[in-house]
């Protein structure tokens, strides 16, 4: 995993997942994407999937209008998610919480990657997308 940062936009999976978004106009690819995560009959959560599954998170935080940090690296996401103002059922946010609830959970090879290092900080962001999503 390519990561410069700890933000779900913040390494070259979720930029990719946010690729395939631009080619959807509706929550298809977010709900199936967190249903990935939830629905896995898998015990070892990936990377990958793990950072898709934040983008998705994080793209469901914006549409309910908790905006975190909106920039230049960020704008494909903004944009998109201004061109859809779509509302987001509470079962999907309640669905997204479960996901990051589940990141969070070993075996989980983002968790673990992360806690190689200092993950303080890593935690802090995802924290602060449950927090955003649960408003």
């Amino acid at each position: 995993m390519g990561a410069w940062g700890v933000g779900a936009f913040d390494n070259d999976t979720s930029c990719d997942w946010l690729n395939n978004l631009g080619r959807v106009d509706n929550l298809s690819l977010i709900t199936q994407t967190i249903a990935d995560i939830l629905e896995s009959d898998e015990d070892y959560l990936e990377a990958d999937a793990a950072c898709e599954a934040i983008a998705a998170c994080e793209v469901i935080a914006r549409l309910k209008g908790q905006w975190e940090t909106r920039d230049a690296r960020r704008e494909n996401v903004d944009r998109w998610v201004l061109a859809h103002p779509i509302t987001v059922s509470s079962d999907l946010v309640q669905s997204a919480i479960q996901t990051l609830d589940r990141i969070l959970t070993p075996p989980s090879e983002l968790l673990e990657l992360w806690q190689e290092n200092d993950a303080s900080e890593w935690l802090a962001s995802i924290k602060n997308l449950r927090e955003r999503l649960s408003f």
